[in-house]
């Protein structure tokens, strides 16, 4: 394995653990129930699983993607689906991975869900992904602030995310996004 993908993978695991975290924090401020909190982590930290199916040289673009190269990245989450759907203790979970980039709005993909029409957990893990996708840096684009991350969120709730959730997830602290952030590589789902 080259040093680029080493570095590729630690940053890969590293946001799928984080996505995992946020993910779990916002369910439990919405009062979601453990054994579902359970299932909404599993689908959390494989959300992005179906980009082992995508061509690296699209994977490992430095820059923004073309519209064709974003047609092809778009299938990772129906890839995702269709490598999970036969594992019987993921199956709830896969329907996270499929749906976790529709849009509240119905505008998203690869289905074209709408409002309720998308699985609560697929719900929450679009903020948390988003929220890890703004504060972190990307190959083309520096990190941002939390701040401007729950300002763009806020913005977006309604057309992209779920209002809702968007309102728990705006009541929450930013120290436990800061603390997860900082802490995610020894983060374990709480037994509470």
């Amino acid at each position: 394995m080259s040093d680029f993908d080493d570095l590729t993978k630690r940053r890969e695991d590293r946001h799928s653990k984080r996505v995992t975290a946020f993910t779990i924090a916002i369910a439990r401020a919405l009062g979601v129930p453990r054994e579902q909190i359970l299932v909404m982590a599993r689908g959390a930290f494989l959300h992005d699983i179906g980009k082992m199916a995508i061509p690296d040289r699209i994977l490992r673009k430095s820059g923004m993607l073309d519209d064709d190269e974003m047609a092809v990245m778009r299938q990772h989450c129906v890839h995702g689906y269709q490598m999970l759907k036969r594992i019987p203790f993921l199956a709830e979970a896969c329907e996270t991975v499929l749906s976790h980039h529709e849009r509240y709005d119905g505008s998203g993909y690869p289905q074209g869900l709408k409002g309720k029409e998308i699985p609560l957990g697929a719900r929450i893990v679009a903020v948390a992904n988003s929220l890890d996708a703004i504060i972190s840096d990307l190959p083309y684009r520096r990190a941002r602030s939390l701040a401007e991350a729950r300002a763009e969120i806020q913005t977006s709730a309604g057309c992209q995310f779920d209002p809702e959730v968007v309102e728990v997830f705006l009541k929450m602290p930013n120290d436990i996004f800061e603390d997860l952030r900082k802490n995610v590589d020894g983060y374990i789902v709480p037994s509470e």
